[in-house]
């Protein structure tokens, strides 16, 4: 697949919703032209709002990020699996007794949502398989027993790894592959992307119809199908975790394809590149 797939917008969306790993940023810095392209859609009055998998951090922690590499970002223009999964839990098991497999800020957003937690399989309502680097075999034990004495299984979020400087780390789907391996078990509703929930979540967020918002990420089968499934216009950027072998193998088509997110950038846009310079402080 040649460089001439990498195609521009022709004119602005109403609203931008941007994947944060392998997208915005990557590691504590953003990636290239993101302080650009986002200050240019903000600067025309279009909407950004920002859409995460990662469970490993709030939207609090997401919103003082931002803000810390130049774009600042109310905690109410960020959601992420654990805000999905608090509201999903609400309308599913509104008072479930939770075991998570997963880390602290996980733990926080649902003890906020008003969920309780056990470690007695006898008392579990639901076992929460997420992004877990404090994960051993002692939680698998208890997610077993739990699951075998009729405990349901739910998930964050289904990737296979998060970008990082060098690589990556592997994510949720590797602690939800252990549990359901041993329970003999499907997990029964995974709600991040490319989830009907994450998508309602943000539709709900915009208040805009799908045909008139941009969704961008650097994942095919969570960001792109998301977006195609919801009748959104995508856009995979080659920042992250996908390279344009990948597309060519892929039966995912988004409707553009982009170096990094200045590819974003009508061509119009141009005119207003004085008044959005880039932050070279934050950028790769």
């Amino acid at each position: 697949m040649s460089s001439s797939f990498i195609l521009h917008p022709a004119s602005f969306y109403d609203a931008y919703i941007f994947d944060l790993d392998g997208t915005v940023y990557l590691g504590d810095a953003l990636l290239p032209n993101a302080y650009r392209a986002i200050t240019t859609i903000r600067h025309v009055g279009k909407r950004t709002v920002f859409l995460s998998n990662n469970p490993t951090h709030t939207r609090y922690a997401y919103s003082a990020k931002l803000t810390r590499l130049g774009l600042p970002t109310p905690p109410e223009d960020i959601i992420n699996s654990s805000v999905v999964m608090v509201d999903f839990l609400k309308h599913t098991l509104p008072n479930a007794r939770l075991f998570v497999c997963g880390e602290q800020p996980l733990i926080d957003d649902l003890r906020d949502g008003g969920f309780s937690f056990s470690d007695n399989p006898i008392e579990i309502d639901a076992v929460i398989a997420s992004f877990d680097r404090t994960f051993v075999y002692s939680k698998l034990q208890i997610a077993f027993d739990a699951i075998r004495t009729g405990a349901r299984l739910f998930a964050t979020n289904a990737d296979r790894y998060c970008p990082v400087p060098g690589g990556g780390q592997p994510d949720a789907a590797s602690i939800i592959a252990a549990i359901e391996a041993c329970a003999n078990m499907k997990c029964e509703a995974m709600v991040g992307k490319p989830s009907i929930y994450m998508t309602t979540a943000i539709l709900n967020l915009l208040q805009l119809p799908p045909e008139r918002c941009l969704m961008i990420g650097d994942r095919l089968e969570t960001d792109v199908q998301m977006g195609l499934t919801a009748g959104m216009a995508t856009a995979l950027t080659l920042t992250g975790a996908t390279t344009l072998q990948d597309v060519a193998a892929s039966p995912l088509r988004p409707h553009f394809i982009l170096n990094d997110l200045g590819d974003l950038l009508p061509e119009a846009s141009h005119e207003l590149e004085p008044l959005t310079i880039s932050n070279p402080k934050s950028e790769i």
